[in-house]
């Protein structure tokens, strides 16, 4: 029960940050494309929404879902007992199933093999930077600390 209200708890802290990177990414992609214009949106979910307020709020929704998802499966980082290759899997996995049908539906990606192919290619390398250097600096923590302890 502690373990449900502490998935609870994080991704009703996810849904906000979510929405918040969200609108963090569209204001960079606007100042990249450099022309003065905002682009909340990509152009092809306005088509399928038939609005762009419609496409915004489907996007605003879902950046939510996806801020949850991931807030919410940061707990398998607190798992006793569990291996290190058993977190990252779980956790690789558990993301990689919010993020396709997301990016997908928010057309992050094309709507092509090539297109999902290239877009989770980026989307593990990405993950494994990150868990790179989330492994290092938590190998210098511990050593920092054996260290310590051994005097």
């Amino acid at each position: 029960m502690i373990m449900k209200k502490e998935v609870l708890k994080r991704c009703l802290l996810g849904a906000p940050l979510g929405l918040a990177i969200s609108s963090v990414i569209t204001i960079a992609i606007s100042l990249t494309v450099g022309d003065g214009r905002y682009y909340a949106v990509v152009p092809s979910l306005i088509n399928d929404m038939g609005s762009e307020i419609n496409a915004v709020i489907l996007q605003a929704v879902l950046s939510m879902i996806y801020g949850a998802a991931w807030a919410g499966v940061s707990v398998v980082w607190d798992a006793e007992g569990w291996s290190l290759l058993r977190m990252t899997v779980v956790h690789l996995v558990i993301t990689s199933l919010a993020t396709l049908p997301i990016a997908y539906i928010a057309r992050w990606m094309p709507h092509t093999v090539g297109g999902i192919l290239l877009y989770f290619g980026i989307f593990f390398a990405v993950y494994l930077a990150i868990w790179l250097s989330q492994y290092s600096a938590m190998k210098k923590r511990v050593k920092e600390m054996n260290e310590k302890i051994q005097k």
